[in-house]
């Protein structure tokens, strides 16, 4: 959460001339209420089954830009279905980082009557394996949006950053 997930997503989406689609926002409006609504009201393992659901109808789709929530990896077969279906990109970015652009967290169900630096340790620890099988991962921390978007279109092989490294390996 916090990484930029949404706009880095919308702004990829229009530099490739592709849909994008937000999950979490696609599930709202599925459910006509808010993520942070359905968690208070019909719970995480709910949402979660939700989520799985639009993933995989999502995932059959072709030529977009899905941005989806931090924890849908943690479900093994949402995680395969996005290797297997598309360039999964990991953003992350420091806890400090997170914690100013989370804000009071008051729009975050994962973030609510918890300390939140240590709930988001917690939550990075447990899903740091899930984020490591990412096909490439970027560190948003020190990257304005169009950075982000110029290193996932070079990891796509659409085009070369103008300033990159020419001694990258492999």
């Amino acid at each position: 959460m916090a990484v930029g997930k949404s706009a880095i997503g919308r702004n990829l989406a229009k530099r490739l001339h592709r849909r994008f689609v937000d999950l979490d926002a696609l599930i709202e409006k599925t459910e006509g209420m808010k993520v942070r609504k359905i968690f208070a009201q019909k719970g995480e393992n709910y949402f979660r089954q939700l989520e799985k659901r639009v993933l995989d109808d999502v995932l059959r789709r072709e030529g977009q830009v899905i941005a989806t929530g931090g924890g849908v990896v943690m479900d093994d077969e949402n995680l395969h279905w996005l290797r297997a279906r598309a360039l999964l990109v990991g953003l992350t970015a420091s806890i400090d980082i997170l914690l100013t652009r989370a804000g009071t967290g008051a729009k975050r169900p994962l973030l609510q009557g918890v300390n939140r630096k240590e709930r988001i340790e917690t939550l990075l620890k447990e899903r740091e394996p899930r984020y490591a099988q990412a096909h490439v991962i970027i560190d948003t921390s020190d990257l304005v949006i169009d950075q982000v978007v110029g290193k996932i279109v070079e990891a796509l092989g659409l085009e070369k950053e103008p300033h990159a490294d020419s001694n990258r390996q492999s």
